[in-house]
């Protein structure tokens, strides 16, 4: 099947993932659905701004469909009017940053979700091995908790003690 990611989820230790950033980038994001198995959001980086479908993901929640498609940044601020009334947008800035021949996406969320820093890593292949920076974390690959389409309806500074 076509448009599946693998991903992997890390919670990251420190902040010295920053000396090696290659660059980052604001970004807002809501879930007009945020079904189990079916989201669709809506992300705005800068003056870009994307519409992302994805679907169930495996059993591990390395693998699942995902669909994407850039939209104008003004249509993408209309359609996140269509987010739940009780859903928390996500604003946080990504940092990218090299490590062999990939490169982590680190998130550093802001707002209800400040505290929380959490590195995916895509990957061709769910068992493809890859370096673990010291800065890297517990896995949290398939914990629903840390999912963004979840921290929009339970924060992260709801439970994170």
């Amino acid at each position: 099947m076509k448009n599946i990611e693998k991903e992997r989820k890390f919670l990251v230790k420190d902040s010295s993932y920053k000396a090696s950033e290659t660059g980052n980038v604001r970004m807002i994001q809501g879930y007009i659905c945020r079904e189990p198995g079916r989201t669709v959001r809506v992300r705005i980086a800068g003056d870009k701004a994307w519409i992302t479908i994805k679907g169930p993901g495996s059993d591990t929640g390395i693998s699942r469909f995902e669909w994407e498609k850039e939209i104008p940044a003004d249509e993408a601020s209309d359609l996140l009017g269509l987010c739940p009334p009780d859903a928390h947008i996500i604003d946080k800035t990504r940092h990218f940053v090299p490590a062999g021949n990939r490169i982590f996406e680190v998130d550093e969320f802001h707002g209800e979700n400040q505290g929380l820093t959490v590195a995916e890593i895509e990957l061709d292949d769910e068992n493809e091995e890859f370096p673990r920076p010291d800065w890297l974390g517990t896995e949290v690959t398939g914990d629903r908790r840390y999912y963004n389409s979840m921290l929009t309806a339970n924060p992260y500074s709801v439970w994170k003690d």
